[in-house]
């Protein structure tokens, strides 16, 4: 695949589509299957709670990528991220109701580098607080 979005077409400001993603209980299970991280602070509550946590958490991985999915949603091409990092500044909480946590990820372009590629600087947020810090995709555009 192939980035849809040209160099030449986007400018720093550039804002990607806003997206949130839901996560309850059953969302953090199927991850800890899928990953195979099944660190009891992210499914019970009382070891989460022994240990100084507000309640059960998100994974962090798995708040990052759902936080990178407003980019490679926006290139139509995963392939095309080349760099991504952030720092985990708090925890997603994910409460054992029917509504869980909601992860709330807006994005921008915030330079264009060599090689047709740009930086995407991404703020991610739950709960009102911020989830992640200096969370940066490096992207190559068509």
């Amino acid at each position: 695949m192939t980035a849809r979005i040209a160099y030449a077409d986007v400018e720093i400001g550039t804002e990607l589509p806003a997206q949130t993603f839901p996560v309850t209980r059953a969302t953090l299970v199927q991850y800890a299957g899928a990953s195979g991280d099944f660190n009891p602070i992210h499914w019970n509550e009382k070891f989460a709670k022994e240990v100084g946590l507000p309640d059960v958490i998100a994974h962090g991985m798995f708040t990052m990528a759902e936080a990178v999915r407003v980019v490679t949603d926006w290139t139509g091409d995963p392939g095309a991220v080349v760099d991504y990092g952030v720092r985990f500044t708090k925890p997603v909480v994910v409460p054992n109701d029917d509504q869980g946590a909601v992860i709330e990820v807006t994005a921008k372009v915030g330079a264009k580098l060599d090689d047709n590629t740009v930086r995407v600087d991404l703020t991610v947020t739950s709960g009102g607080q911020k989830v992640l810090g200096m969370s940066r995709a490096v992207v190559r555009l068509a």
